[in-house]
């Protein structure tokens, strides 16, 4: 049976949201924004550090900043291969969740012996993050507004039931209460979770830790793109366009990007999510829709939307609405031309025309896409090379604007050779299975969306492909 989703898809065809899409832009809306810092120079010639960065998103960002935070007197040297915060970083959702794991229950299903730890660690991280925020004067709209959950078919009101317990922080809302939350004929029920995330720009953030970096010390080199690594014994080298650096020790955070680490190159695939924002609502359309605790919104399916409230410069609202599609190109392809899916657009502006059809003459301002990060278990991995000079870390699975400072302080740990309640995670210390090489990567992963999608129009039953997939780790559960 056909879920809401595809319903809404025949009510409302490409020719019927054409018009919606007409004026949208194509780039990220959080970066199309006059604040945006000018770039910094290229390397040129030759530097040494104490510790160089690969990669100016949030990982590289964290672990540059953190490093700065334990030693003052340490140099670092980060190298962005185009312009911090310019790819996942800059083009997210903004949820800053405290699942380490992509989910509690995708954490249990994985590694259930650490699960209570690893949510008592993801709690505290996030924690930081607010803290940081605050110290640092990060303007980026941080709001501790939670998630809320919405069921879109009827198996999936008893699992939002079950989820709720006896937490006091999980509050299971029946369909009238949920519609009271946020209006939306679909919503069968809801699961508000209160604690577990805050909102924010994603942008913001980062050049909010950008400017923290450059005050501490850190030196930024943009538009130096790193084409290799070498073990000298006491030091490892880099050599990028524009020059190179020695350092004694080197953080690899270049997560969807191909590792400079060979071995770790096929625990990784990129996928492709699409994301649309309107236009600013009016005083009456927000009315419309309710929304006055500015929650994150999700959906149970498998291929889920996530949707939030954000607030312009103007002091307007919008809705950002993305999700559902999650597209991957054979041969692990990367490139510009992928960030832009007309028809990945046109499904999402139906989705949110059926989702908020009082909201039918909104039109959308932006329209932008982009690669994450996927591996098999669906939360990051960590690698060491170079005797331990050299640490890794990738895999965050679009859930990384909260679990990155994790992963900084993971690299950190392993590049000190410290032995602390990080690195002694099962976590830390085992990998994921790879992904194989292709063809079979592609032809794996198109059955297990096909699989995904059956799934969803048989009130979730998982079919035997997913099972199989459960049975060798590389099953997911969010």
């Amino acid at each position: 049976m056909a879920t809401v989703y595809e319903q809404a898809e025949r009510q409302f065809p490409p020719a019927a949201v054409a018009g919606s899409l007409a004026a949208a832009a194509s780039g990220s809306y959080w970066l199309d924004d006059p604040d945006r810092p000018g770039a910094l120079p290229a390397l040129s010639g030759h530097l040494d550090a104490d510790l160089a960065v690969v990669g100016g998103g949030y990982t590289g960002l964290w672990t540059a900043l953190l490093a700065k935070e334990r030693d003052p007197a340490r140099s670092v040297v980060l190298l962005e291969g185009s312009r911090v915060g310019w790819a996942a970083s800059g083009r997210n959702g903004g949820f800053c969740e405290a699942s380490l794991t992509h989910g509690d229950a995708n954490g249990r299903a994985h590694l259930p012996g650490e699960a209570e730890q690893l949510e008592r660690l993801g709690r505290e991280n996030l924690r930081e993050i607010a803290a940081a925020v605050e110290r640092y004067g990060i303007d980026c709209g941080f709001e501790w507004t939670g998630t809320l959950s919405v069921a879109t078919e009827e198996h999936q009101v008893q699992w939002l039931a079950e989820e709720a317990g006896t937490d006091p922080d999980l509050v299971f809302l029946d369909r009238e209460a949920v519609r009271k939350e946020v209006d939306s004929p679909l919503y069968l029920a809801g699961l508000w979770d209160r604690k577990s995330t805050a909102m924010l720009n994603p942008a913001r953030l980062v050049w909010g830790l950008r400017r923290a970096c450059l005050a501490a010390g850190v030196e930024i080199r943009e538009h130096t793109p790193v084409r290799g690594i070498e073990n000298l014994g006491s030091r490892v080298r880099l050599t990028a366009d524009g020059g190179t650096v020695t350092a004694g020790r080197v953080a690899l955070a270049t997560n969807v990007f191909p590792s400079l680490l060979k071995r770790t190159r096929l625990h990784t695939v990129p996928v492709y999510d699409y994301v649309l924002m309107t236009e600013p609502l009016t005083d009456g359309q927000l009315a419309a829709v309710g929304w006055h605790n500015r929650q994150g919104l999700a959906d149970l399916n498998n291929r889920f939307h996530y949707y939030r409230l954000t607030t312009d410069a103007q002091g307007r609202s919008r809705i950002l609405f993305g999700g559902y599609d999650a597209v991957y190109h054979f041969g692990r392809s990367l490139k510009a031309g992928h960030d832009v899916r007309r028809a990945s657009f046109e499904r999402l502006a139906a989705h949110f025309r059926a989702t908020f059809p009082q909201l039918e003459d909104v039109s959308f301002s932006h329209a932008w896409g982009g690669a994450i990060d996927t591996c098999s278990r669906f939360f990051p991995f960590f690698d060491t090379a170079h005797g331990g000079k050299t640490a890794y870390c990738a895999g965050f699975t679009g859930l990384g604007v909260g679990a990155t400072r994790f992963g900084a302080e993971v690299l950190l740990d392993l590049l000190s050779g410290e032995d602390t309640e990080r690195t002694r995670l099962k976590m830390v210390r085992r990998k994921p299975l790879p992904f194989p090489p292709e063809p079979a990567a592609w032809l794996g992963i198109k059955i297990t969306t096909a699989a995904m999608v059956r799934a969803d129009r048989r009130q979730g039953r998982r079919g035997p492909w997913l099972k199989a997939l459960d049975s060798i780790g590389m099953g997911f559960d969010s």
